[in-house]
């Protein structure tokens, strides 16, 4: 239950209007936190008349010298927030915490595989890259990867991406927009994680990059391919692997999972002993991109419809066969906060009654959340994965 904050009116500020609009009470909402961790918002923000500035002396006034940690996370929850909201962007505050970014946070673009760097105004920067973009910055919905890549994906979905890729193998072009044929190739499948596909449709994706954290994954098949692939992070995998071929139903069924398997695990074991994470999940990745190893999982995996998809993630996970946590969500839950019917922008609504002013703030959240959820295609629970 949170605990909430009152700014009583003071005379200063009788003279703003009485209605106040969504983004202004937003804008209010960001200074006030800016206050509160004692952290002062880029100019010309921090001088500059607006519902931000109102905010900010408010929050000022009221906490004083009382006030909490700015730390890594929070500045660069704070910057997602500001960024948003100049641009008219839906943030969902209840999951989208500060915790929350630490836990997407990577050390490696997956799109470049380039180190990441903080605040250098270089290309490999660190940017959160809201992967569908047709809604808002919320749980499920972000990912982690390099401005470079972020400009390059631009508003691009799936198919998009996907016909960028085979473009340049088509023409034999170095790149387009600054990424490669392979890079695109990355764009493409991450994409398709939050896009609900057809079931056949899905199976024919190869994994070339492994879903980031906390993503939420719409396609129950691509649930289960990464969390396949995902055994191969882990010491283990033989045993885990072995025991979850039992919970295949029928002889064939399993010969075609052994036939599959046999075909990504060597390719994965040429990389030879990894010591950083990265590099092992690029090792995996990469396992992908021969041929038979997507020819060979596609003839198992459309042998499965997506129900039984979701059914056999459960079942491995009830066994603990997972490397993470694996968190399903009704579709009810699964784009909530995602504001799909504006786009990703906010509403543009009057809230009558509402005054800047008596803004009521919530105290800020930490949430401890299960490190994955998700949302299924059609009627299936969907699966997520906890990287």
């Amino acid at each position: 239950m949170s605990t909430l904050t009152f700014i009583e009116p003071t005379d200063s500020h009788d003279s703003h209007d009485s209605q106040a609009t969504s983004h202004a009470r937003i804008g209010f909402e960001l200074g006030w936190d800016y206050a509160h961790y004692r952290v002062t918002p880029p100019a010309p923000y921090a001088q500059q008349p607006s519902a931000l500035h109102d905010g900010l002396l408010a929050g000022r006034a009221a906490f004083g010298l009382r006030t909490l940690q700015a730390t890594r996370p929070v500045r660069k929850w704070l910057q997602l927030r500001l960024h948003a909201w100049l641009r008219g962007r839906s943030v969902e505050l209840f999951q989208v915490t500060p915790n929350y970014l630490a836990q997407i946070d990577v050390s490696h673009c997956p799109i470049i595989r380039v180190a990441l760097s903080a605040a250098t105004l270089e290309s490999s920067d660190a940017s959160i890259d809201r992967v569908r973009n047709d809604a808002g910055y919320a749980a499920g919905n972000l990912a982690v990867m390099s401005t470079k890549a972020n400009h390059a994906k631009a508003t691009y979905g799936f198919a998009q991406a996907q016909q960028m890729a085979q473009r340049i193998e088509a023409e034999s072009l170095p790149g387009v927009a600054g990424l490669t044929g392979e890079q695109w190739t990355r764009v493409a499948v991450l994409c398709s994680f939050v896009e609900p596909l057809p079931h056949e449709a899905a199976c024919a994706i190869p994994l070339r990059v492994l879903p980031p954290n906390r993503l939420r994954l719409f396609n129950p098949v691509q649930a289960l391919q990464a969390f396949i692939s995902r055994q191969l992070l882990k010491p283990g995998w033989s045993q885990r692997i072995s025991r979850f071929e039992d919970l295949l139903p029928g002889k064939p069924l399993k010969r075609d999972f052994k036939s599959f398997f046999m075909a990504l695990l060597p390719r994965v074991l040429e990389a030879g002993k990894l010591t950083e994470p990265h590099e092992a999940r690029w090792a995996i990745e990469d396992a992908w991109r021969a041929p038979l190893v997507q020819q060979r999982w596609a003839l198992f995996a459309r042998q499965l419809t997506a129900a039984q998809c979701d059914a056999l993630i459960a079942k491995a996970t009830a066994r603990r066969l997972g490397t993470g946590i694996v968190f399903a969500l009704p579709d009810s839950q699964a784009t909530e906060g995602w504001n799909l019917a504006t786009r990703g922008y906010e509403a543009p609504s009057v809230l009558a009654g509402t005054t800047v002013r008596t803004s009521v703030r919530p105290r800020p959240r930490t949430l401890a959340l299960p490190a994955g959820s998700a949302r299924g295609q059609h009627d299936h629970a969907q699966q997520s994965l906890a990287l």
